[in-house]
């Protein structure tokens, strides 16, 4: 019989095996899986192949020529469909963890089917792989001779006992076989005597009665004719010499002190097994306590090099408490702000280096800013925050043409909205109407948001002549066939208006309008809906947070862009 294949109990040939961690016969399985990258990228798309008992997966379908970014051993993989997320199935091996994405439930019921194939086959996964390799057989043996050794060594000390008991009943039956011989031996003595007392009478008698030696010398004949046993001749030192009592006597005492002294002996053996007895436990002990110690500082190393996973984030199921996750976006939010402070430093640090343009020039834009207001009204529908937003704010020295425009025109986005990770322009409906999707960065552990939207500008027309020139930006989500919404993110839905009017104040004498007579009114009016399962109480904290420095920067960065330029009304 050949290497790879086994007999079973009673002699039969069973099935022919493959060697181990080598399927024969299992076509390779592959395709697409959203892979979890880290909490900066999210779910990402991979080209994932499971071939030979391996999971390999790829950036896409087209690179696998250039090898696989990651690939994982499934022989002690550990495979777990979530709970709550019908499309996810999380593979574990020791501390390193993929959590992978299906498109659907049934694509993960293939994935998963596929893998404990996979894993079957090669060997593994299955209590009757197990049996044919050996396996369930040396744990079996192990298992019992562990039992064995561990009741043997724990009734060790009754066993003793009972080995003393035995003793003390073998004393006994020694000592009564002693007894019988010690009987026997008096027999033999009395008998003897006698037997020696009635020889002497007979040589005491006459010489004529004397006995006649037989021919066959072993008889003698008394003067009566009987025959009679001649006893051989005896030394002093036979059988009378013998203290067989004496002896006897002294073997029991033997017997006993051997007894005694093994019982003692005993004795201590059970006290030194006690002793060793509770060292073993205390070392038990203070094994298990460190044992749990272990186990509970690798929980909280798996919880914090797993803290940036997909659990960990913003769900109906996430691991993070709403403090927790308060504070996670909170150290956020303060890293991008230290980041922009630097950067806006840098920026001023270059603006002072450089000669100041001739003309009108609102270097320090927080010269010309006025007071800021902010209304808002708490409103929840299911759960998520609706709170509409107003915000009323003055710049001096720009119209409101300007500020709409900066606002509208995707050209300087990336100028003052630090917010966009990357954003695109979908559709161009008209010179002054655009469809627009753009992701924002995404602050950890809140979801990505994007948020596709149609972008318009016009000015108002006034009803008199005395009305202020009034400018609009309407920014309103819609939906495309170019941009459907995906598991990256989460889609929001915004309805946001900007109004700006530009109020002139008449310049002294015959001198011409300039910026110092110019002021712009902005009223900022928004209603979010940011979706998802981010907490009430951080949605209202971020928000009260971030506008006003967002109109600070946007209304600095249009002074900056604006001084020095011709006046646009």
């Amino acid at each position: 019989m050949s290497d790879n294949q086994s007999w079973n109990s009673s002699g039969s040939e069973e099935d022919f095996e493959p060697e181990l961690g080598h399927p024969v016969g299992i076509a390779e399985f592959s395709g697409v899986l959203s892979k979890w990258t880290n909490y900066i990228h999210g779910w990402q798309d991979r080209w994932v192949v499971l071939k030979n008992n391996t999971l390999s997966y790829y950036k896409s379908q087209d690179e696998r020529e250039y090898g696989c970014r990651g690939s994982l051993c499934l022989s002690k993989a550990v495979i777990t469909a979530h709970e709550f997320d019908e499309c996810r199935l999380d593979i574990s091996v020791n501390d390193s963890v993929w959590y992978l994405r299906a498109q659907d439930p049934e694509h993960r019921h293939q994935w998963i089917d596929s893998i404990e194939l996979h894993r079957a086959e090669s060997g593994y996964g299955s209590e009757s792989s197990l049996r044919r390799h050996g396996s369930m057989l040396s744990l079996t043996s192990a298992t019992s001779g562990y039992s064995a050794t561990s009741t043997s060594s724990f009734k060790k000390g009754h066993s003793l006992r009972e080995k003393l008991a035995e003793m003390e009943t073998f004393r006994d039956i020694l000592c009564r076989q002693v007894d019988t011989l010690q009987k026997y031996f008096d027999g033999c003595a009395d008998a003897v005597s006698k037997d020696e007392l009635q020889r002497d009478k007979i040589v005491e008698g006459d010489e004529d009665d004397f006995p006649n030696t037989r021919t066959d010398g072993e008889f003698l004949h008394n003067n009566n004719g009987s025959k009679e046993k001649l006893f051989q001749s005896l030394s002093p030192k036979g059988i009378n010499g013998i203290d067989f009592k004496g002896e006897a006597i002294t073997f029991k005492a033997t017997t006993a002190g051997i007894l005694a002294t093994l019982s003692h002996c005993i004795d201590l053996m059970v006290k030194r097994e006690d002793s060793w007895q509770k060292r073993l436990d205390k070392e038990m002990e203070k094994r298990r306590r460190i044992e749990e110690s272990y186990k509970s500082a690798l929980n909280e190393l798996k919880k914090k090099s797993h803290f940036g996973g997909p659990d960990y984030e913003e769900g109906p199921n996430s691991l993070i408490n709403e403090d927790e996750f308060f504070d996670a976006v909170e150290a956020a939010l303060d890293r991008q702000d230290k980041i922009e402070e630097q950067t806006q430093c840098e920026k001023t640090r270059i603006q002072r280096s450089s000669p100041v343009p001739s003309g009108d020039m609102y270097s320090s834009a927080g010269t010309h800013r006025f007071s800021d207001k902010v209304y808002r009204r708490e409103v929840e529908e299911n759960g998520i925050v609706l709170d509409p937003l107003k915000a009323t704010h003055s710049v001096k020295g720009v119209t409101g043409h300007e500020v709409c425009h900066y606002f509208w025109d995707t050209d300087y986005r990336n100028d003052w909205e630090t917010t966009i990770e990357n954003f695109n322009v979908v559709e161009t409906l008209s010179d002054n109407a655009v469809i627009v999707y753009q992701t924002h960065k995404r602050v950890w552990p809140a979801s990505q948001r994007d948020v596709l939207y149609l972008s318009a500008m016009r000015k108002i027309l006034a009803n008199n002549e005395n009305d202020p020139d009034t400018w609009l930006v309407c920014n309103f989500s819609v939906d495309h066939d170019n941009a459907q919404p995906t598991n990256r993110c989460v889609r929001a839905k915004i309805n946001i208006a900007m109004i700006c009017q530009t109020l002139v104040s008449p310049p002294e004498g015959d001198k011409e309008i300039s910026r110092d007579n110019i002021l712009c009114k902005i009223t900022y009016v928004a209603n979010v809906n940011p979706g998802g399962w981010a907490p009430a109480s951080v949605l209202r904290a971020v928000a009260k947070r971030e506008y006003p420095k967002f109109l600070k920067r946007f209304t600095s960065y249009v002074q900056e862009k604006t001084a020095g330029k011709p006046i646009l009304f």
